[in-house]
């Protein structure tokens, strides 16, 4: 608990520290609200639309999840397709290379036009920009299997399918564990960018929609408490996913070991 609480210190002072400073220069320079509002104000905010905020996130939140656990279960998939062959591997993995450098704004319109307004669009454009990582880190765990062990598996007579249960993807766990960490963020940032362009075909809008509308209210505060909560939603699917991460390699991995 004490070194808990040491490790914690030193961010928790900067973050006091910060605000304060923050508060005291929108109040010493009198910045208007609408440009930077003061902390205060934003906590006033997250207190006075809870509720809107609430409801928003969780909008966010299901179609981040629903794109997030798409990502990972096709990608895992696909490098164990691309994995299972080098001349496989060649002819389609720059497919995903370029999937992940097609700007999401720019194909998120097609979302809509194919799957219509709404949580569809928004969830395919949250898998869209975090596939890639789980893809290409899985891709790589895959292909980092000790030799000496795919030759002992082969010596007893195991086939493909029991060495990639057996021994493949275990081994390739950390790897896969390094991709689903990164895809939880950007996850939630497909899913914020699908907002913006797919909107809301019914039901309550999500943290997109709010931090689109927000600055034409002249409602910053309201802003600044919406892309908190972003990256709440964020921090919260990084941290469920490291949970799992160390859950599965706790008791046999170096890197979960304390």
């Amino acid at each position: 608990m004490k070194t808990s609480l040491a490790a914690a210190a030193p961010p928790l002072l900067s973050l006091v520290l910060l605000l304060g400073a923050w508060e005291a220069l929108v109040r010493v320079l009198a910045v208007p609200a609408y440009l930077l509002p003061p902390p205060s104000q934003i906590a006033a905010a997250f207190a006075a639309d809870a509720t809107t905020l609430g409801l928003a996130t969780w909008t966010t939140a299901k179609s981040a999840l629903l794109g997030f656990a798409l990502s990972g279960v096709i990608g895992v998939l696909v490098a164990v397709a691309l994995s299972a062959s080098r001349l496989l591997e060649r002819a389609f993995y720059p497919y995903a290379v370029f999937l992940q450098t097609v700007p999401i704004v720019a194909i998120a319109p097609l979302l809509v036009l194919w799957f219509g307004p709404g949580e569809r669009a928004v969830s395919v454009s949250a898998f869209i920009v975090s596939v890639f990582p789980v893809v290409a880190n899985a891709l790589s765990g895959l292909r980092s299997v000790e030799p000496a062990l795919r030759d002992l598996f082969r010596l007893y007579g195991a086939g493909k399918l029991r060495t990639l249960l057996l021994l493949s993807l275990p081994s390739s766990l950390p790897s896969i564990v390094t991709g689903l960490r990164i895809a939880g963020g950007l996850a939630v940032i497909g899913a914020i960018v699908g907002e913006f362009v797919a909107g809301f075909a019914e039901g309550t809008p999500g943290l997109g929609i709010l931090i689109m509308s927000a600055p034409r209210q002249l409602r910053t505060d309201l802003l600044f408490a919406a892309v908190l909560c972003a990256s709440a939603l964020g921090l919260g699917l990084f941290g469920a996913t490291n949970l799992g991460g160390w859950l599965l390699l706790r008791r046999w991995h170096p890197s979960e070991k304390s």
